[in-house]
């Protein structure tokens, strides 16, 4: 048993974001049922074209999908290859386990089939991260690569600290190890995505990949400054400010039919689901907000024609569009 220990802080920040995120997850536990196969996968589509694009596959979204069609798509054959990878490896966190080497070896080989020779080992040379023709990072010598993961991995398996800390931990330490010789950016947020997934099953739905795309530079900037002050703190505060965003704007990019709902707006069309007859005041009192809150943000639903009254407050029912269907 190794009794390594990966050098970071616990600040008030991160404290704040696991239990703002801990709440939310707890007001949107009941959107994951009703996510429906399709926009589950339409979720996926997003989380695989940012994680690739980050890598600088210019698939887009459309385009992606096309490729899971079976669709005869334009594009360079490897950009093709990699879109056809990283969903199976997306299927694959099904029966993964994150503190299993044999595992993340299988997940790498299925990544980066038909892309690198050395795929599902460990590199056999050095590498570093360039930003241009600067290294940014001089990752440790590859003989060392086998023991620093298998103390890594030996942390993951006994640690007790929170998971979405111990995704965050594990995406840098995984980073800066750089283990293998090309796909380790893709492969530490499939494997921080493994980790928060057996916490809880909404990460299967959450496309954080896209919003890191979103925010690459600033992705970038975090794990450099992680390696420079020797204390990945600033990286998991990142991170979770990350998962806090998406939580608050919402797995429903699927429930809306794209359109992003506020979470209060995402509890307001729950409620409706389960009770078409619900009142305003009944809304106000289910959510815990004022009823002039509540009202301002129906009528918002109502403007976005995701929700429509028929009859009277009182003796109505609410119909959902199909577009939130």
């Amino acid at each position: 048993m190794s009794n390594y220990y990966p050098p970071f802080t616990i600040t008030p920040q991160i404290i704040n974001l696991v239990s703002q995120i801990s709440e939310q997850l707890g007001r949107l536990t009941h959107l994951s049922d009703e996510l429906n196969l399709n926009l589950r996968r339409i979720n996926r589509i997003r989380t695989i074209h940012g994680s690739l694009a980050i890598e600088g596959n210019t698939l887009s979204e459309q385009q992606i999908t096309a490729v899971l069609d079976g669709k005869h798509v334009i594009a360079p054959p490897r950009e093709i290859q990699e879109v056809r990878n990283a969903m199976l490896a997306y299927d694959g966190l099904k029966r993964w386990q994150p503190a299993n080497e044999q595992h993340l070896l299988e997940a790498h080989q299925i990544l980066m089939t038909g892309l690198i020779d050395e795929c599902g080992t460990y590199r056999q040379s050095g590498v570093g991260v360039m930003s241009g023709k600067t290294v940014v990072h001089m990752a440790p010598p590859a003989k060392r690569v086998p023991i620093l993961m298998d103390d890594l991995l030996q942390w993951v398996k006994s640690s007790d600290h929170h998971p979405l800390i111990l995704g965050a931990v594990f995406h840098y330490e995984f980073e800066f190890i750089h283990p293998f010789a090309d796909g380790n950016g893709r492969m530490g947020r499939l494997w921080q995505s493994l980790i928060l997934k057996q916490w809880h099953p909404l990460f299967a739905d959450l496309p954080i990949e896209s919003l890191i795309h979103k925010e690459q530079k600033n992705y970038y900037q975090a794990l450099q400054n992680a390696t420079n002050q020797s204390d990945s703190a600033c990286f998991i505060e990142f991170i979770l400010t990350l998962i806090h965003h998406a939580c608050d704007g919402g797995i429903s990019g699927g429930i809306s039919g794209g359109i992003n709902l506020s979470e209060i707006e995402q509890s307001i069309l729950s409620e409706i689901k389960h009770n078409p007859q619900i009142t305003h005041a009944a809304l106000a009192k289910k959510t815990h907000k004022s009823l002039r809150t509540v009202e301002r943000h129906i009528k918002k639903l109502r403007d976005k024609k995701i929700i429509q009254r028929e009859g009277s407050n009182k003796t109505g029912f609410w119909c959902i569009k199909e577009t939130a269907d």
